[in-house]
């Protein structure tokens, strides 16, 4: 064991093409979460509501449903799927995209989130290299596209994920993994206080809520894992995306100004630049404004 992980040490394209075969699985598995977080949210929250009003369940008793059970199946034949035809992108390309029971056609987001899960893999691994800092990027990551997909599909960021992840980046701190204790908790003060103060402010100019507490969360987030120095540019690379993208939507696709748009996925993605090349991205700043 010792001998294959120094070998992978000093293998650096081996160590990145492990990590993309496990970012393929992983992609994988999250497309269930992406999937079944919402809907096992909804099922707590529904039988709580009925616990607190004292009604009776007055739907038939479920299958349990979590992350592990069911297994997939086939949402239109209702087929078991194979362990051969779930193997990550392969199994879609083989398949033609078809369902092998019935032919339905399979989202083409499933190889989708597999591909850009091992991509972004890759690049946590081949930026960080043989360290630890890689381990836990990649853990932020993988949460980070679930996260992003969910908010698509839901506008949620789910506190099971996001609170979870504050905790870890306060807790790297203390080894300064990715940076210190005290920027630590600066930043995810800072962070989430930031996102809090504009959303009161919006709201008291619009009588609108601008965005939701799951996005102060998530900056706040950042905040705990790169500190608040970095803060400044997640800030306005998210605005500076989520403005362009929200302007395209509308000219391009016709998208119904007044409805929301997910602020979360803009976020991760600007966090998720900032762990990588924020540094470099604050010296290019502080160079081109003169500081």
């Amino acid at each position: 064991m010792l001998q294959a992980l120094s070998f992978l040490s000093n293998s650096p394209t081996l160590f990145v093409a492990l990590i993309c075969v496990i970012g393929l699985l992983v992609g994988s598995f999250l497309n269930v979460v992406i999937y079944r977080l919402p809907v096992m949210m909804q099922i707590s929250w529904r039988k709580e509501c009925l616990d607190y009003l004292q009604l009776p369940e007055k739907q038939p008793e479920r299958e349990p449903f979590n992350l592990a059970m069911p297994l997939s199946r086939c949402p239109n034949c209702n087929t078991p799927i194979k362990a051969f035809h779930n193997i990550p992108v392969l199994s879609y390309l083989f398949l033609q995209g078809k369902c092998a029971a019935c032919s339905a056609p399979i989202s083409l987001r499933y190889p989708l989130i597999e591909a850009f899960t091992a991509i972004t893999s890759m690049i946590v691994a081949n930026h960080f290299g043989y360290t630890p800092q890689t381990f836990f990027a990649l853990v932020l990551t993988w949460s980070l596209i679930t996260l992003s997909f969910i908010d698509i599909d839901h506008h949620l960021l789910p506190d099971s994920i996001t609170l979870p992840l504050l905790w870890l980046g306060l807790l790297l701190s203390l080894f300064n993994i990715y940076t210190d204790a005290h920027a630590s908790i600066l930043g995810a003060v800072a962070g989430y206080v930031i996102l809090w103060l504009v959303y009161q402010l919006f709201k008291l100019a619009t009588g609108k809520e601008g965005m939701g507490y799951g996005d102060f969360k998530l900056l706040a987030l950042f905040g705990a894992w790169l500190g608040w120095q970095y803060l400044p540019v997640i800030i306005l690379l998210s605005s500076l995306v989520g403005a362009v993208i929200g302007i395209a939507m509308i000219a391009i696709i016709k998208h119904d100004h007044n409805k929301p748009i997910p602020f979360g996925p803009y976020l991760a993605a600007a966090g998720w630049i900032a762990l990588l090349w924020g540094e470099n991205i604050n010296q290019l700043y502080l160079t081109i404004s003169g500081l």
